[in-house]
C-alpha cells in the first residue's frame, strides 16, 4: 500500500488545481497513470485491481489508502451543482521524500499535464474514451496489462490496414 500512497502523495503535491482534486478525480488519475504505464511498459504502476462500475474505473483502494493516514486530509465540500464531494489533500507539513523512480514520475507528470485543463465532465469523457473502458462491459474487471496488449495489437493491425489502402 505504501507505493499507492506514494503515487497519491505525488499527485496531491503536483496537481495544480487543489480544489478540483476530489476523490473521484484522484481515483481516475491513478487509473490513468496505471493505463499510461501499461501502454509504455506493459505494467501498471500500482497493483490495484480496477473495476468498471457505474462511475467508470473505480476501486475503494485509493480512499482506503489515505483515509487512515494522518498525512492526508479528506474535506467534505460541495461541487458546482450543490452535490457533496470529497477533496483530497496532502499535508505539506510532513512531506516525505518520494520513493518513485523517474519513469513513475514521468508517467504521473504526463497524466497531470494531459488532464489539468479539463473540466470535470471533459475529464470523465476522456477517462471513458480510454480503451479499457470503451472496450469493456460495465461491472467487469479491467486487466490493464492484458488490455494494453490488445490495444497495441489492434492499433498495429489498423495501421497495417491503413497503409495497404493508402495511395501509392
Amino acid at each position: 500500500m505504501s507505493r499507492l500512497k506514494d503515487i497519491i502523495q505525488y499527485i496531491c503535491i503536483k496537481y495544480p488545481h487543489k480544489t478540483e482534486l476530489s476523490k473521484a478525480r484522484l481515483t481516475k488519475l491513478v487509473y490513468l497513470s496505471d493505463w499510461f504505464a501499461s501502454l509504455v511498459k506493459d505494467e501498471p504502476l500500482t497493483e490495484v485491481k480496477w473495476l468498471f462500475n457505474h462511475h467508470g474505473p473505480y476501486v475503494d483502494d485509493i480512499y482506503e489508502a489515505i483515509s487512515k493516514d494522518e498525512n492526508f486530509k479528506i474535506v467534505e465540500t460541495t461541487n458546482y451543482y450543490g452535490s457533496k464531494k470529497h477533496l483530497i489533500m496532502y499535508s505539506s507539513n510532513n512531506q516525505e521524500k518520494s520513493t518513485l523512480d523517474s519513469f513513475e514520475q514521468k508517467i504521473l507528470d504526463n497524466v497531470i499535464e494531459k488532464t489539468k485543463t479539463m473540466y470535470f465532465s471533459d475529464f470523465i469523457d476522456y477517462v471513458y474514451s480510454t480503451y479499457p473502458v470503451a472496450s469493456s462491459e460495465r461491472y467487469s474487471k479491467l486487466d490493464l496489462k492484458k488490455l494494453a496488449k490488445q490495444y497495441k495489437s489492434e492499433k498495429k493491425k489498423n495501421e497495417g490496414n491503413n497503409q495497404s489502402v493508402a495511395p501509392a
